[in-house]
């Protein structure tokens, strides 16, 4: 016997038809013996319908009521499968957020787990009750709801699997596991049986969609093992785990894109001290978040040209902030560029082995492929292209580093 937690999302839970197919998935892991929990999202469509309904009511809205609004997307769904599951034999109740509760800070529309009281889940498993939870929200320490931003239903999910020290998380999507890059793009990619949790955070921060980054994280820092798999395909999909449970470890284990990427350059920059502080620091202060940076400096030591990355959505108020600060900052020239993707290669073998970032390097030479932007960690190497060279950069690092299906 196995205690299992299952999360299922917008595309999982569509329409009546689907809630029914995710109830007799869950009755097979309830025959088969083992203690489930659900962790569910609102159907697809739901939260964007809402999330509008409250822009076109008050467009300077209290985030408090926003949150009371958009939870009640997962309150339905919750509530649908429970009377799904009871309808075909199996002992089921939904739990929202603030009946475990799901404890949270008052960051409202963004808010953070602080802890779940599990105990009376527990109790009700040795009942063979399945406890199906409401997944995206909590309960702020001001006893309002809150909801717990992109991505909150996985990391829910990873939160209560931690709390019931379950033996796996199985995530389901409208994808079969985790490959080695984007299918659309690559035909030759190919599923990964197991992926470290390391590999897959660096996936989901440079641009995978399979897994947001919180739930990874929160996954990682409590151990709990997760499966990626498809609610509309019967087969394995992919074991996010402990680097100790993959003994033989790939020196590149995936390649991950990110198309929101846009660059600024900023021209004959004053080298001196405090002048990076005064560019990004207002930049920090607007929520403005910059990733990726290279500075070379000229000849005569006395200026300096500045690269760096924002997301595309912010590359307008980026410049504006920019250009308002031209006097202070005294650069020569602002360039702007939103015709950049950010490529990635990843992998945890990266420790152990030297020539990646070289091998990266000459394989986008010989495609006649510039690079922009460079940048690293212990077990990743980005790089920033032309869009227009992505799915051509994609094949062919794919296929330099070995990753393509046999």
């Amino acid at each position: 016997m196995a205690r299992i937690v299952m999360k299922f999302g917008g595309t999982s839970v569509a329409d009546v038809a689907r809630i029914k197919n995710v109830a007799q998935r869950v009755k097979r892991e309830v025959d088969a013996g083992h203690e489930v929990a659900v962790v569910v999202s609102a159907m697809a469509g739901v939260t964007n319908q809402l999330v509008g309904w409250v822009n076109e009511t008050a467009r300077l809205h209290d985030a408090r009521e926003y949150d009371v609004v958009v939870a009640s997307g997962e309150q339905v769904t919750s509530g649908l499968l429970a009377l799904a599951l009871q309808d075909i034999g199996v002992s089921a109740r939904s739990w929202l957020g603030w009946q475990l509760p799901l404890h949270t800070d008052g960051v409202h529309g963004k808010a953070r787990i602080k802890g779940i009281e599990s105990d009376d889940v527990i109790r009700r498993f040795k009942d063979g009750q399945v406890a199906i939870m409401a997944g995206f929200q909590g309960l702020g320490p001001d006893a309002r709801i809150t909801t717990l931003g992109r991505g909150g239903s996985d990391t829910s999910a990873v939160a209560l699997a931690a709390a019931l020290r379950a033996d796996r998380c199985d995530i389901f999507t409208d994808v079969d596991g985790v490959y080695t890059t984007d299918p659309r793009i690559v035909t030759k990619a190919r599923k990964l049986d197991k992926i470290t949790y390391e590999e897959m955070l660096e996936l989901a921060s440079q641009g995978a969609k399979v897994l947001q980054t919180r739930s990874v994280e929160l996954a990682m820092n409590h151990r709990v093992r997760v499966q990626v798999l498809s609610s509309f395909v019967d087969s394995p999909g992919t074991l996010v785990v402990d680097e100790d449970e993959i003994v033989e470890k790939e020196v590149v284990s995936g390649i991950a894109y990110s198309r929101d990427e846009a660059k600024i350059t900023l021209v004959r920059v004053p080298d001196r001290p405090g002048v990076a502080a005064g560019i990004f620091g207002p930049l920090a202060d607007a929520a403005i978040n910059v990733d990726m940076i290279v500075q070379n400096v000229s000849g005569d030591n006395q200026t300096t040209d500045l690269t760096f990355t924002v997301g595309k959505a912010d590359l307008a108020r980026a410049v504006q902030m920019l250009e308002q600060a031209r006097s202070k900052l005294n650069f020569t020239e602002l360039r702007p560029d939103s015709n950049v993707v950010k490529v990635s290669v990843i992998g945890v073998g990266m420790r152990s082995h030297a020539g990646v970032a070289q091998k990266m390097f000459s394989t986008l030479a010989s495609k006649n492929i510039n690079i922009q932007v460079i940048s690293t960690s212990e077990i990743k190497v980005s790089v920033l292209i032309a869009e227009e060279y992505l799915e051509l950069a994609l094949r062919a690092l794919h296929t330099a580093y070995g990753l393509d299906a046999a």
